[in-house]
């Protein structure tokens, strides 16, 4: 994979610049239809792109943060920290005629690879 392309995600329904080297894990194994799953062929580091049901009752920032805490104790995160979450330019995106807001949270979960002890 080419690290200057844009890599296409959800069947090119939008699309991310990846490291180079990166591995696309739904070569090796199923990968559920919401994930986008990569992984680093040195480091054993993973990058997971995941599309999430809406929930009502947050919203903004603190939303970025309930679904990552949310994704972490689903898959028995040892630790989850967040660094940076911050907000999208709308018009950046290309479904901004159907989002009031986007945002990206930047953070490390250390949870154990499949068929891994924690």
């Amino acid at each position: 994979m080419e690290p200057t392309r844009d890599y296409p995600l959800f069947g090119g329904a939008f699309s991310a610049i990846l490291p180079p080297g990166a591995i696309d894990i739904s070569d090796l194994r199923p990968v559920p239809d919401n994930q986008e799953v990569f992984c680093h062929p040195v480091t054993d580091q993973s990058l997971i792109v995941e599309l999430l049901e809406l929930q009502a009752h947050v919203r903004g920032e603190a939303a970025a943060r309930y679904h990552f805490e949310d994704v972490g104790g689903v898959q028995g995160a040892r630790a989850v920290q967040v660094e940076s979450v911050r907000p999208l330019s709308l018009e950046n995106l290309a479904l901004r005629s159907c989002c009031q807001e986007a945002w990206v949270l930047s953070g490390k979960q250390q949870v154990a690879k499949e068929n891994q002890q924690p």
